[in-house]
């Protein structure tokens, strides 16, 4: 696995997370971990770019997720830029993005001080800036109906 930090640095980082259970308001301190970043041990973010991708192939069955915007200097000490080059999907950090055209994906390891987080790792209302709703348009996940007024993700 390769790490190499991109130019220039995202304003923003995005946690995906499935329609149910909404996120509580205000948000915990910690919020659960997923079963993907527990197997893994870091939480899994994507960047504005990443999104769309993620979700086709992640979330393809919710007609609507929750995004959590962190800006990248609250974490940024806690990420690593990661290719998952030559993982299958089910190891470990598994690729999905065969050709590699979404580049590196923003992993966040071991920021949680001592008696926060679960497995040394915290998401929560000092990281998350705001939190949207986004609705699948039609049959795919588009652009539109992005909860956020900048950063909007591309094809």
């Amino acid at each position: 696995m390769c790490n190499s930090t991109p130019s220039p640095l995202p304003e923003y980082i995005y946690k995906i997370l499935p329609s149910s259970p909404a996120p509580p308001v205000p948000l915990p301190i910690s919020l659960p971990l997923s079963a993907l970043d527990a197997q893994d041990n870091f939480m899994h973010f994507s960047t504005s770019s990443q999104l769309l991708g993620t979700l086709r192939n992640f979330f393809s069955s919710e007609a609507q997720v929750y995004i959590l915007r962190v800006p990248y200097e609250r974490v940024a000490k806690f990420v690593l830029w990661e290719d998952t080059k030559g993982k299958g999907p089910d190891e470990s950090s598994g690729r999905w993005d065969v050709e590699g055209s979404r580049g590196f994906f923003p992993h966040v390891y071991a920021n949680a001080g001592p008696g926060t987080g679960d497995r040394g790792l915290k998401l929560g209302r000092d990281e998350v800036e705001s939190v949207g709703m986004w609705k699948k348009a039609g049959e795919m996940w588009s652009p539109k109906g992005w909860p956020f007024g900048e950063d909007v993700p591309k094809e």
